[in-house]
Formats: C-alpha cells, structure tokens, sequence
C-alpha cells in the first residue's frame, strides 16, 4: 500500500484542475519516465511510434501512461510494491468481473512494470466526474456491490492483503460472518466510468481478497469526501444496499490506516 493522499487523490476537494494535475500528472524535477516507456511506445501500435501521456503518479515514484490503446503501469523497486500481485489477479478476475485485460509485463533495472488493454472510460476521478459526483459516486458504489456478489470459492486461498490482517493494538476484529471478496483500495480513483455514467470496471486490484465487505466500504465512502468534497456517503451507502456500520467503519478505516 502507499499513503493515504497519494493513492486516494486530493485530500483537498476543493483544489484546481491546476493543482491536481501538478500533483498526480506531472513528473517532479528529479524524476525520470519510466525506462521501459520509450521501448513500449515504439512496439505494439499501427504507427512507428505514440507519444505517452502520463495520467498519474504517485508519491513513491510509481507512473501510469497512455500509450494509445495501452496503458503502462510502472513502480520502482524502492516503492516495496509488487507489480505481481496484481497481475494475478488480473488474470483470475478475466471473464468473471470488469477490469483490465494484461497484455504483459516485466522487470527493467529499476522497476516492474505492466502492460494493460485501454478501456473505453475514465476514471472516477477524472476532471468531468469530478464535476458530476453524483453519477460518480453511484458508479463507485455499483462496482463494489458487483465485485463483492462475485463467487470466490475458487479463488487463490494463498491472497492476503491488509484487509485480513490483526494489529493487536486495535483490539477485536469485528466478526465477519458474511465474506466477500474484498477489492482492498475501493477508493475513488480505482472506479473506471464508461461515457453514460456506468461503472466500467475496477483497477488497481493487488490487495483482492477474501474478507469483510465493510473494509471496502469504509475506505471507499472516506475517499468520497477527499475527491468529491463531503456528505456523499449516504447516497455511497443507499446505492450499495447497507445501512451504515459504525463499528466496521472505525475498525477498517483505523486497520488502513494503521498499514498504509
């Protein structure tokens, strides 16, 4: 995982379109493109070659650019995050819910990187839906509903993410009597939007696993303040179908916190 800010998009709702793209789209000073980037523009395309476009990047150096049809996700080995964990489960949720299809993937000298078919939306937190947070918001929450309705018997039982572990500093986990298969990052960015205002499908899956719904939904409805400004968790609530949990809600909010 990375921090909270960083992977959950402006902790400031109000900012500009300025400062987020200064932000999360723009390389900083000392910061180069990813070394596999120049290689990838030149193959797989129509023509000789495609400018990228960067779309986002994180506080610990991870990229994501656009290569017409394709996107690129690179993260360097110093950031600790392992690129594999989402690959397999990309490949295991093909045919059975939304998300990217892998086209492939790979280690350059100083980071992983994955190779992934472009899809016909944009992300939640996109200029325009940042403008229009109550389709948004309903997109968020019919793509959580559908990932976690989703059949897991067959799942890996070796995935782990933060969702199932225990810090003793936090007391009791609250029982989880009905289990799903959880995303582990529900947070505004991670929800692609087709152009109708529909969910289109779910990325950044690395933390997929088995637990409680309510780690999703705690998450995912404190993102909303952060990217659409405050008081749209109740809608992010009553699309989903749950009542809010108060006690679930402390308890994840304060686990995810804990392992960012």
């Amino acid at each position: 995982m990375v921090n909270a800010e960083d992977r959950h998009g402006s902790d400031a709702p109000g900012g500009t379109v300025d400062e987020w793209a200064r932000r999360f789209q723009t390389l900083k000073p000392d910061e180069v493109p990813a070394p596999i980037l120049d290689d990838l523009s030149r193959k797989g395309t129509t023509s000789d070659s495609v400018v990228p476009e960067l779309v986002w990047r994180n506080e610990l150096g991870g990229q994501t650019w656009r290569l017409a049809d394709r996107y690129l996700k690179w993260s360097p080995h110093a950031a600790g995050i392992d690129l594999r964990r989402e690959i397999q489960r990309l490949r295991w949720l093909e045919g059975r819910h939304p998300a990217p299809l892998v086209l492939g993937s790979g280690d350059d000298s100083v980071g992983q990187w994955m190779l992934t078919a472009a899809l016909d939306a944009d992300t939640a937190v996109s200029d325009f839906w940042r403008s229009h947070p109550e389709q948004a918001v309903r997109a968020i929450a019919e793509g959580l509903r559908r990932l976690h309705a989703l059949p897991f018997t067959d799942a890996p039982s070796h995935w782990e993410s933060w969702v199932s572990r225990t810090p003793p500093e936090l007391g009791p986990r609250p029982s989880v009597t009905n289990p799903v298969l959880v995303h582990g990052d529900a947070c505004s960015p991670n929800t692609l939007i087709d152009a109708d205002g529909r969910f289109a499908a779910n990325v950044d899956v690395g933390d997929l696993a088995v637990g409680d719904r309510w780690a999703d939904l705690a998450v995912g409805a404190m993102s909303l303040e952060w990217n659409y400004g405050a008081g749209w968790d109740g809608l992010f609530y009553e699309v989903y179908g749950v009542e809010p949990d108060s006690a679930r809600i402390v308890y994840y909010r304060a686990l995810w916190s804990s392992e960012s």
